[in-house]
């Protein structure tokens, strides 16, 4: 048989076999199919000699990114970079360097005492439903590692834990802070670059200390947490007027223990269920912030009280009204679930996480959401102090003191200015960075501030005296009107009992007629009655 008719019949049989093949995958049953896989999978075993081991990039129905998954992905960095022909690259530190990753579909070989192994990269994608117009797909990437069965124990054993354990430090040495936010139920990132310390923080020293060594020793607790049976978070409320700050230590509490920042936008989330996936994917060492939280969605009770003004409404005009498109598209997520993503189970999903809650007006905030044991430090932000001043002066104009220092300790115990105010003020004035033209410009605007708070106090004053004023007015009519009142209730009542006094005399009268009618007796004024007849029968004899 000459080689042209030997892959002629080669090319026939497997066309049969395929042709077979699919109908068998068309017309057999899906019992009889999933049980010659099971069987056929199994059969496959006593032959193949080779093991094969999956590692998903999500666990627990894509609640949670797999921390093997991500150091497998730092361990093959390297080894891909020299073998693997597709590679991804990834910008680091800074953008001092750069880390490579193995693409999708791609396989690299590994050594370990001697043993060759095989890693590959793939994913499965699949379609889900979605109301959009645009079809949703769903990618479920893994490693997939092959190794012969006799090195079983090597494999599971030590290789593992070394792959875990290299790629963990390869993850701290290129260790980029990352700024989160959140779309729709997935977190997006961007490097976190703000430069903000405690040490360049505009407030008293003596309260940063406090809140530094606060975070340290949150950082270091871990064993702590687990002996009193408690998550390894916390929670942070910082409040205060707009301007003071609170954006700033943030930043400066992610640069001081090094954490990544997760700022949730509570009106992008649908309902509770997404906010507690989004929840879940965030990582240890992490804050997540809400910030303006009394802003963010309708927790402060006022909700319930507008949906029972509706009902009002609704009962003095019962005509069905439509949905509004607004209401469609608003947040469903609720107070209870705030609650349960600071402080309910699924709040232990992750360790050494701190939570912070920033306002401008904490007094509308509900006391369950701020309560010790969910915000369990409250820090006030306030109007800038002295203090303060002399480290903004320092930062900004690199000044310990000067002889203007005096004028503006005293403006400021006499007005009240934000840091943020006070700063601008300090920024570079003319080309030459003249330290006396900042200063000159913020007394300028001290002694402004002072006057216009003490016109605004006189106003206030000359309107609650016109108020005063005017309630004094009212009361007195209200009082003359009471008298008014009572003295037509005074008249009507004795007329009426002038009116009840006559008819009364009138009865009498009527009731006296009556009686001499009937017997013929009268009265004589002196209280006895006289016989007429009798008197008539005397004078005859």
């Amino acid at each position: 048989m000459n080689p042209a008719d030997m892959f002629t019949q080669v090319g026939s049989v497997i066309a049969s076999v395929m042709f077979a093949w699919a109908m068998f995958k068309q017309y057999c049953p899906y019992s009889v199919q999933e049980y010659f896989d099971k069987y056929s999978k199994r059969a496959f075993t006593f032959v193949y000699p080779y093991i094969q081991i999956s590692f998903n990039e999500f666990t627990g129905d894509r609640f949670m990114r797999s921390e093997a998954y991500s150091a497998i992905e730092n361990y093959l960095g390297s080894r891909s970079s020299t073998q693997a022909k597709r590679l991804k690259a990834d910008v680091v530190k800074n953008s001092q360097s750069v880390v490579l990753s193995m693409d999708d579909y791609e396989e690299v070989e590994d050594e370990f005492q001697g043993v060759k192994l095989r890693w590959a990269s793939g994913k499965h994608i699949s379609k889900t439903q979605s109301v959009s117009f645009y079809p949703v797909t769903d990618e479920k990437k893994y490693y997939k590692l092959t190794f012969h069965k006799r090195h079983r124990q090597l494999i599971l054993g030590d290789y593992l834990n070394h792959v875990l354990k290299e790629g963990n430090e390869i993850k701290v040495r290129n260790r980029q802070r990352k700024l989160y936010t959140n779309s729709g139920s997935y977190w997006r990132h961007v490097e976190f670059q703000h430069p903000a310390s405690f040490e360049t923080l505009a407030m008293e020293a003596e309260r940063k200390q406090e809140i530094v060594d606060d975070l340290v020793i949150f950082s270091k607790a871990e064993d702590f947490y687990a002996r009193i049976g408690r998550a390894w978070k916390r929670g942070y409320l910082l409040f205060g007027p707009p301007g003071t700050g609170k954006s700033t230590m943030i930043a400066a509490m992610a640069n001081l223990l090094n954490y990544d920042i997760y700022d949730l936008e509570l009106t992008a989330v649908k309902d509770n269920t997404e906010l507690r996936k989004l929840l879940i994917e965030t990582t240890t060492r992490s804050i997540i912030v809400i910030e303006d939280i009394d802003c963010s969605l309708d927790l402060t009770g006022q909700r319930k009280k507008k949906e029972e003004e509706e009902g009002e409404r609704d009962e003095k005009d019962p005509k069905p009204k439509l949905p509004k498109e607004e209401d469609s598209k608003q947040s469903q997520v609720t107070l209870s679930g705030i609650l349960n993503f600071v402080d309910g189970l699924w709040s232990a999903c992750r360790g050494e996480r701190l939570i912070v809650f920033t306002t401008n007006f904490v007094e509308k905030l509900d006391p369950a959401l701020i309560r010790k044991g969910r915000m369990d430090k409250h820090i006030e932000l306030s109007y800038c102090s002295f203090e303060a001043f002399q480290v903004l002066a320092k930062n900004y104009l690199r000044l310990d003191s000067h002889h203007l220092f005096a004028r503006i300790q005293e403006l400021l115990g006499e007005t009240k200015m934000t840091p943020a105010e006070v700063a601008e003020h300090l920024m570079p004035k003319t080309i030459s960075g003249d330290a006396k033209v900042c200063l000159e410009s913020l007394i300028g605007a001290l002694e402004k501030a002072k006057e216009d708070a003490i016109l605004k106090a006189e106003e206030e004053a000359k309107e609650k005296e016109k108020e005063s004023a005017r309630l004094k007015a009212e009361e007195e009519a209200k009082e003359k009107e009471k008298a008014k009142a009572e003295e037509e209730a005074k008249a009507e009542e004795e007329a009426k009992a002038a009116e009840e006094a006559t008819e009364k005399d009138s009865s009498a009268a009527e009731n006296a007629k009556k009686k001499v009618k009937d017997n013929g007796f009268c009265d004589n004024g002196n209280g006895e009655l006289d016989n007429k007849e009798n008197k008539q029968e005397g004078f005859s004899h």
